[in-house]
């Protein structure tokens, strides 16, 4: 797989793509994070959903951004391998999660989300899924990795669908995150901090 990742190959760009593609995964799992802990406490007000489909979900979505900063830290074209192996776990748990989390929007609605939210949220999820499987059967039937194309050659058109399906699917990942904002904005989050024994405590 490449394409859309193909700037993090040629340096001063590659140092650009992997420093934000990392922030881009840690954002990325803070949001999953908060996300599974506004299901976790909506669900003991009212048990809408299974607590093991929201952890599932969540640990899925973090696995989908450690592929995201392997994709950032291992070059295309130097570890083509490991590279492909971020792309993949980025994508499919990443599709996976939006598919899990879709399921429970569903099942709190109307307590807790609108009819045509979860619709709009689980059309964007089909398309998700959709890309990635039409994604890596074009990838796996391209021969070789390189940035450079001619149109003439045989599997360009698999690269160019592939490139395609990378975008969507990127972009279908961007706008479920948006879709999070209408719960996020109802939602504070606090850190707790306690400290057990006597230590601190003056004699």
């Amino acid at each position: 797989m490449a394409c859309w990742s193909d700037k993090g190959t040629i340096p001063l760009e590659s140092a650009i793509f992997t420093f934000m593609f990392n922030i881009s995964a840690f954002l990325a799992a803070a949001t999953i994070y908060t996300r599974y802990k506004i299901v976790e406490k909506k669900n003991r007000t009212y048990c809408f959903s299974s607590p093991a489909l929201n952890l599932v979900s969540f640990f899925l979505g973090l696995l989908g951004c450690i592929g995201m900063s392997i994709v950032a830290s291992f070059q295309g074209l130097n570890v083509t391998v490991v590279h492909d192996a971020g792309a993949l776990l980025a994508f499919v748990c990443g599709s996976i999660y939006t598919l899990l989390q879709s399921i429970i929007f569903y099942e709190s609605c109307p307590q807790w989300n609108s009819l045509w939210m979860c619709h709009i949220r689980m059309i964007i999820s089909a398309v998700c899924c959709a890309a990635v499987v039409l994604m890596i059967v074009c990838a796996s039937l391209v021969s070789t990795t390189k940035l450079e194309w001619d149109p003439s050659e045989k599997d360009y058109v698999y690269h160019v669908v592939s490139a395609i399906c990378e975008w969507t699917v990127a972009f279908s990942f961007i706008f479920y995150f948006l879709t999070f904002i209408q719960d996020f904005q109802n939602v504070t989050l606090k850190i707790s901090i306690e400290i057990d024994g006597d230590i601190g405590k003056k004699n």
